[in-house]
């Protein structure tokens, strides 16, 4: 099984959910999953239909199309509803406010959202398998009725102290007492139930609520599942090992990291007998094209089905993932080399670090793209950023198409704009204002040029319609550091902020002192 991540703002036509399947199809998986949290349109959450979200109608056809194939439904249903609680109607089945991504599982109008969406995913999906979602619930016990239901359980335990903060029991005893009831209304009715690991291998105690049947999926992006899988197998469970395309970390894709990573979770699946695995992938909004990633999605496919013969370690030296690019073109294989294995190779924010990509959150992520100069201009200014021209410059030349050439336009726009804010740093530091606003008009530009990338993505693969908004809003802050150039860089304030303080969102005019920044009590 592969897994599709269609709630990072992912708007797939009918056709573009066609050219995911087709892909299972011809790599040989025997199922896809499809990761929906808010970006589908369920009849109990009317209030939470954003635009281009999946429909009932398009999963009846696709259905009915690929009968050969499971369609997995991966539904959420106590973490990653950020989508439904950061809604006005859906905000009342949050933990905590304007934080987090987290229901409340004490909540009863919520454990009654969670039972119809079940239903609804048992009626319209006919996989044997229903994922019910239980990943990184990380607000486990924050809200009021939690804590007091904590405390209730505290009780019940003999506790002779006050409870100062949920332990890991009680945490256990919250989330199990929400899941497991879940878990059987799938199992009652025919199906199997389906649950991330990760919060069961913190909290394994909860794993007493669940039925026998439920299907653990394991997943581990940086190693292999070797030493997670016995706290399940240990105990009766099942379990998929899931590793992971790294694009959520990387410009594009670290490529040899990716390949290492489903390796060794294959292997492991083999070696342990373990059910099967389950190729996650994740985000590609901020500029990520999910059309670049086919050939990596058939390299792991051929990878699972050399392991029915018993190994996934053949061929380890020579690089699986590119000889797969390399099937499609020269073009393509010299692309995701140069983007996924040399670019990955300068260090600094291309660095393979397990952290969500810093240089495209920081561009685009908080409608303040100075952010990324703040932090790394002086590097990308310096070797690092020479280097990665150069490389970007031929992977533009030999992109085999428009999404290739998008996303590489895209990682060039944010380097150049990284190196041209800080001319426009010198030039304003310089009390040159007008030099200052020609790079700034130069960086405004680049906003411009990646909007109209966005623009296509959406239409070719349902990209995202967020980034086109980013861009937007990213030209327009720059508008009003260009303005602010004109209006203050002369020094009429009777001093010269920082660039990066006239640079930023909060900037007043007259706070010398920047009261905003310094004054953390008052922070929201």
């Amino acid at each position: 099984m592969w897994m599709l991540d269609i709630a990072r703002e992912q708007s797939p036509t009918l056709d573009h959910l066609r050219r995911y399947l087709d892909l299972t199809r011809e790599a040989g998986y025997n199922a896809i999953g499809l990761y929906f949290e808010h970006r589908f349109a369920y009849g109990s959450t009317p209030w939470s239909h954003g635009k281009g979200c999946v429909t009932p109608e398009m999963i009846r056809t696709l259905v009915a199309e690929y009968p050969d194939i499971q369609i997995v439904p991966f539904l959420n249903l106590l973490g990653h509803l950020e989508g439904m609680i950061y809604t006005e109607e859906g905000k009342r089945y949050r933990e905590s406010l304007f934080e987090g991504m987290q229901a409340c599982p004490s909540c009863p109008e919520f454990m009654e959202l969670c039972h119809s969406i079940i239903d609804e995913a048992i009626a319209l999906f006919s996989s044997p398998l229903i994922h019910i979602g239980g990943d990184e619930t990380w607000q486990l016990g924050q809200c009021l009725k939690c804590k007091a239901r904590l405390g209730d359980v505290g009780e019940a335990a003999g506790s002779a102290e006050p409870k100062k903060g949920a332990s890991p029991e009680l945490k256990a005893h919250i989330y199990g007492s929400h899941f497991g009831p879940l878990a059987e209304r799938v199992a009652k009715a025919g199906r199997r139930p389906g649950v991330w690991g990760d919060m069961f291998l913190e909290h394994p105690e909860a794993l007493e609520c669940l039925p026998k049947n439920t299907l653990i999926f394991d997943w581990q992006y940086f190693k292999g599942v070797r030493e997670t899988v016995p706290t399940f197998l240990d105990r009766g469970f099942e379990v998929v090992g899931c590793p992971a395309l790294h694009t959520y970390d990387a410009a594009w894709m670290h490529l040899p990291q990716s390949e290492k990573n489903v390796r060794e979770v294959i292997q492991d699946a083999i070696d342990m007998g373990l059910y099967g695995v389950c190729v996650t992938t994740w985000e590609c909004g901020l500029f990520g094209s999910y059309d670049t990633l086919f050939p990596a999605l058939q390299a792991s496919g051929a990878m699972l089905r050399r392991a029915d013969d018993g190994d996934a370690r053949s061929e380890e030296q020579d690089s699986a993932f590119l000889r797969a690019y390399l099937q499609v073109s020269e073009r393509h294989e010299e692309w995701a080399r140069l983007m996924g294995v040399e670019l990955n190779e300068l260090g600094g924010v291309f660095v393979f670090d397990g952290w969500r990509s810093r240089l495209k959150s920081r561009l685009l992520m908080y409608s303040n793209p100075f952010l990324l100069w703040m932090r790394h201009g002086e590097e990308l200014s310096g070797e690092i950023g020479s280097k990665a021209l150069s490389i970007l410059e031929r992977a533009e030349a030999v992109a085999p198409g428009e999404a290739e050439k998008g996303v590489t336009l895209f990682v060039r726009g944010a380097v150049q704009f990284a190196q041209t804010a800080e001319k426009a740093r010198t030039a304003y530091a310089a009390k040159k204002p007008g030099e200052a606003l020609a790079s700034l008009t130069i960086c405004r530009g680049i906003f411009e040029d990646l909007e109209r990338i966005a623009k296509k993505t959406h239409a070719r693969i349902g990209g995202s319609l967020a980034d086109i908004e980013r861009c937007r809003n990213a030209k327009a802050h720059v508008e009003t550091v260009m303005k602010r150039v004109k209006d203050y860089g002369d020094g009429s304030l009777g001093y010269l902020p920082a660039f990066e303080i006239l640079a930023h969102p909060m900037f007043v005019p007259h706070d010398q002192a920047c009261w905003w920044l310094v004054n953390c009590w008052g922070k929201e």
